[in-house]
């Protein structure tokens, strides 16, 4: 009886440990989240399931393209892409990303553009300067995000920049459906 109730109790604390262990990967390192929406088509589609990494802007800092998470409300997050960092102008003309008034290209984006009418733009014209905030530069600790699906998706050119703060983490990889498994590249 006594080896039965020490063996229950090993039970017992492996599963408390497992839990525990769940717990705190799941609240500050890792999280699942699926796609809701046609804003970042084509690169992920609605209802493909994500891991977000959830320390990695502990370690190291934003970079452009990342794909993101962020609390767009108390009650919804968003995925978007990471296209202007801290200290940057961003605009778009003609269907063209100029980052400090440089061109910067998004192959992400091109076998979109391809397809697209030559008469309609992927992304209309805009100025930082004249999303919310109306800001010259993007403020420290904020960026500026859209999504790859430029004509439907709710981005910073409504919502304006982004605090890192709100930032859940980035995301990479597509861990479902089985035939959409992947790495995600810029």
């Amino acid at each position: 009886m006594e080896k039965l109730k020490s063996e229950w109790f090993d039970w017992v604390k492996a599963l408390l440990i497992a839990f525990g262990l769940f717990f705190v990967i799941r609240t500050f390192f890792f999280a699942p989240i699926v796609v809701d929406g046609p804003s970042m088509m084509p690169t992920l589609q609605d209802g493909d399931q994500m891991i977000v990494n959830k320390f990695i802007y502990q370690i190291q800092d934003p970079e452009r393209f990342d794909i993101v998470v962020f609390h767009a409300s108390d009650r919804k997050d968003f995925i978007k892409r990471i296209v202007g960092l801290p200290g940057e102008n961003v605009a778009v003309e003609d269907d063209q990303l100029y980052v400090d008034g440089e061109k910067v290209g998004e192959s992400f984006l091109q076998e979109r553009k391809e397809k697209m009418p030559s008469y309609q733009p992927l992304t209309g014209d805009f100025q930082l300067e004249d999303l919310p905030g109306g800001y010259k530069k993007i403020p420290e600790n904020h960026v500026l995000v859209l999504g790859d699906n430029r004509n439907n998706s709710t981005d910073s050119r409504i919502l304006g920049v982004v605090s890192m703060d709100k930032i859940v983490g980035k995301t990479s990889l597509i861990y479902w459906p089985l035939d959409r498994i992947q790495i995600l590249h810029d």
